[in-house]
């Protein structure tokens, strides 16, 4: 175990004893990238303020639970990521997928891609324009790291749902992508 590993264990430890400090330093370690997850998900800053706050209220309570066998990000994150879901799953929306409604066999999209920026930015700007099914399947896929096997039992689907729907959802964001630069020739 590294040293920073060492220093997160030696706060994580010091939090299941009770330190409001540790609880602090913590929140404070892990809260941006948590706040991210939340907000991809969510698709809203308030909800996702709302989702964080949710979330590491439950980690606070069940850190009697965590063993050290993954590191605490890892833990983290899958409550941040269940707390999302079961938010979404409570507002009973019925999740919205994307439509296979464009045609790519051109050849012309190929050469337009490569002139198509592809940055982080511009990608989560338009993931906002996703359907919400789409959109978590491509953050869960692209963002958080999870393996279609893992998204079709978190969002109880398919794997085969999962997968069409990640390339349904980064053929729309290229889609969109291509839009913009075509808006600001």
């Amino acid at each position: 175990m590294g040293t920073k590993e060492q220093i997160h264990k030696s706060i994580v430890e010091a939090c299941q004893k009770g330190k409001d400090k540790a609880r602090y330093e913590l929140y404070q370690l892990y809260s941006k990238a948590m706040f991210n997850i939340c907000y991809r998900m969510m698709n809203n800053r308030e909800e996702a303020e709302d989702m964080l706050q949710e979330a590491f209220t439950q980690a606070f309570m069940n850190l009697h639970s965590f063993r050290f066998e993954s590191s605490f990000g890892t833990w983290l994150k899958k409550i941040v990521v269940n707390t999302c879901l079961n938010a979404i799953n409570k507002k009973k929306v019925e999740l919205t997928y994307c439509e296979e409604i464009y045609n790519y066999d051109h050849p012309e999209d190929e050469e337009e891609e490569t002139e198509t920026e592809f940055t982080v930015a511009n990608i989560t700007k338009a993931m906002q324009m996703l359907p919400e099914g789409g959109r978590m399947i491509f953050s869960l896929y692209l963002f958080e790291g999870y393996d279609h096997t893992e998204i079709a039992q978190i969002m109880n689907i398919s794997e085969s749902t999962s997968k069409s729907q990640f390339m349904r959802a980064k053929r729309r964001i290229i889609e969109i992508l291509k839009n913009q630069k075509a808006l600001k020739k």
